[in-house]
């Protein structure tokens, strides 16, 4: 393993990108690791490879192309993606070294699936991590309650009109044969949701699928002293702080309308009071402060690691009102940190939250339900943890003898 040199893939480097912080933790281990993106917005420029205008120019294109055949699609079911175009990076040295590549978000014009072939074409043990639905459906990155993807996806609902042979038709079927024609190509699930929804689809079912979840630094995220965390940021240490993240409260992953419900409830009871809402992911939003009966704070968008967690540990909850998740980066988060953790029981959340221990796993959907879990929270003082399998050096040892197993 010593002279073995992996590679990530990973579309834009930050801080927080799964692609960099699995890339870190190899280096961590002694491993020798390199990343490979289209975009960086980290200082350090070693062992990360950026590519140049001319890739950027590609994306561009790509992306243009993407939009023009998506005329058709609604944005309420979420993302939809079809490369169309991407880079040729077969031929780079930091690829042609690599032994193993591990292959993260690699869309927006980043690579096509050609790209893909010709990786796979160089023999190398090509290992994808899904962090999302998109490598096992026609072109979704979350299906909801579509289970097409388990044969064959076509007349997808994300597009206006019926047409049998639509994108996701024609991207599966490359898919298809992309995954079929390959033998060393192998599949990473984070939650034990996608890799169950990994061995029923019908492009991956008949392929190597592995369980390891998401690595995250508990040298970063930890506790620290709750009071001066709040008082870091302003808050008295009386008061009851409640964070959650809101980026876009039209996404339809996100169930912002489900948290607004929660909290008119809570509104209502009279002894819900000193309570302050801690807001991360963008910055000041009228229609958000609007219609939150709490005193409200914006902290924005958090690109460093070490700001998110004295956030984290400012709040005495946090809520996760997601509808659709993977993984749960957010709430490893915060359960590292201490803070427990308000979330409906759907997708990979459950793997996470031990239901009344570490925080509340709600009824899907059910605003009543996940103000019921804010409340049991806060009232009986649960404490975040994170759970035993999430442990890094567990998790590392699982992708050494993944490693391993591929190779061999």
């Amino acid at each position: 393993m010593d002279d073995l040199k992996i590679l990530h893939l990973q579309y834009k480097t930050t801080e927080a990108s799964p692609g960099n912080r699995l890339h870190k933790a190899f280096l961590k281990v002694g491993m020798d690791s390199s990343l490979l993106c289209l975009y960086n917005e980290l200082d350090e420029q070693k062992p990360i490879v950026c590519l140049g205008r001319k890739a950027k120019w590609i994306s561009k294109g790509n992306n243009w192309a993407e939009s023009y055949l998506k005329r058709t699609m609604t944005s309420q079911f979420g993302i939809f993606s079809y490369p169309v175009i991407g880079s040729n990076i077969s031929e780079m040295d930091v690829v042609k070294n690599a032994d193993v590549i591990y292959v993260h978000w690699i869309l927006n014009g980043f690579l096509s699936l050609d790209n893909v072939e010709q990786l796979l074409k160089l023999n190398k043990r090509i290992i994808f991590f899904m962090h999302d639905m998109w490598t096992i459906t026609g072109g979704c990155h979350h299906s909801f309650d579509c289970d097409k993807y388990m044969k064959l996806c076509h007349n997808c609902k994300f597009f206006i009109g019926d047409k049998e042979k639509d994108l996701s038709y024609k991207e599966f079927k490359k898919k298809k044969r992309l995954f079929s024609t390959y033998d060393n190509v192998f599949f990473i699930a984070p939650s034990k949701w996608l890799f169950d929804c990994a061995k029923k689809s019908a492009l991956t079912k008949e392929k190597p699928v592995f369980y390891i979840p998401n690595y995250l630094d508990d040298k970063i995220f930890k506790p620290i002293e709750k009071n001066v965390a709040k008082y870091l940021l302003n808050f008295d240490k009386d008061e009851v702080v409640i964070a959650f993240g809101a980026i876009s409260i039209d996404s339809p992953y996100k169930g912002w309308e489900y948290l607004q419900k929660a909290l008119e409830l809570l509104s209502e009871d009279g002894n819900f009071k000193n309570v302050s809402i801690l807001i991360f992911g963008s910055g000041y939003k009228k229609e958000i402060a609007e219609a939150i009966p709490f005193k409200t704070k914006f902290v924005g968008f958090l690109s460093n690691e070490y700001a998110t967690n004295l956030m984290y540990n400012a709040a005495d909850l946090f809520i996760a009102p997601s509808l659709a998740e993977v993984f749960g980066y957010v709430i490893l988060e915060s359960l590292r940190c201490g803070t427990p953790v308000v979330a409906f029981n759907t997708g990979g959340i459950p793997d996470l939250i031990k239901h009344k221990e570490n925080g509340y796993l709600a009824k899907y959907k059910d605003a009543k339900d996940l103000a019921v879990g804010i409340q049991f929270c806060l009232d009986n003082r649960i404490k975040g943890y994170a759970l035993p399998q999430f442990d890094g050096t567990a998790i590392m040892n699982q992708h050494k003898e993944l490693i391993n197993s591929v190779l061999n």
